[in-house]
């Protein structure tokens, strides 16, 4: 805002001063003058001519400066000049707005370039005051990888905490039945009987060895109780 406010004031100064003090255009200046060297035409578009500015002509003997209107100037005409001025300095005023023409009456210098269109304005035009542009900010430096910031990765809890483990699962006992178990059978135990006297246990087909001496001892001695139950039973 500043630098605005001052482009401002410097304008209205400018302009002020435009309307002040006049300002004297030496023709073809600094690089040039009225001859048939200068560049007349970029000279003029490079000039600004207000209202109470002045011309100033200088230039060698050989030379001179005529006013003409426009057709004259066109096709270099000197017959109807409507001014006619020479002695090597010649000082116009531009008193009025609009276009005024001037060529060199000497032959064949007009058709050469040497001549002059001057288009007066009213007053000086405001010079164009460009936005003013802040200075780009400088585009902030991503920290290097040594200076950045360590940040721990976040660990993802692991497929094994999340479900229980089988080993620690809880231990579910199978419900139990509802039926109640029936009561085991008494089982009564018959009176073992004695073999009779005259059953003699065979020997086992397929033991070929001879009874022992034990064998027939406890054969005998099952004879003898089997007789003596015999009789007592007979005796009865």
């Amino acid at each position: 805002m500043a630098m605005v406010r001052l482009l401002m004031s410097l304008a209205t100064i400018a302009m002020v001063f435009g309307f002040a003090i006049a300002a004297n255009h030496t023709v073809g200046a600094p690089n040039g003058g009225w001859n048939q060297n200068t560049d007349l035409k970029t000279w003029a578009a490079s000039e600004t001519f207000v209202v109470g500015d002045s011309l100033i002509f200088t230039y060698t003997p050989n030379h001179d400066v005529l006013e003409v209107n426009t057709a004259d100037y066109d096709s270099c005409q000197t017959t109807n000049a409507i001014s006619t001025n020479g002695g090597g300095m010649t000082v116009i005023s531009l008193s009025s707005t609009g276009k005024r023409y001037f060529i060199c009456g000497t032959g064949g210098h007009c058709a050469s370039g040497m001549k002059l269109e001057v288009n007066t304005l009213a007053t000086v035009p405001p010079p164009i005051v460009a936005p003013a542009i802040s200075p780009a900010k400088s585009p902030v430096s991503a920290p290097s990888p040594k200076n950045a910031p360590k940040v721990s990765p976040v660990s993802s809890p692991s497929p094994k905490s999340s479900a229980p483990s089988p080993k620690i699962a809880p231990k579910i006992s199978p419900a139990k039945s509802p039926v109640a178990s029936s009561p085991s059978p008494i089982t009564v135990e018959a009176p073992t009987v004695p073999p009779p006297a005259d059953v003699v246990p065979t020997a086992s087909p397929t033991s070929p060895s001879q009874p022992s001496s034990a064998d027939k001892i406890s054969v005998v001695a099952s004879s003898s109780v089997g007789f003596g139950i015999v009789a007592m039973i007979f005796f009865m």
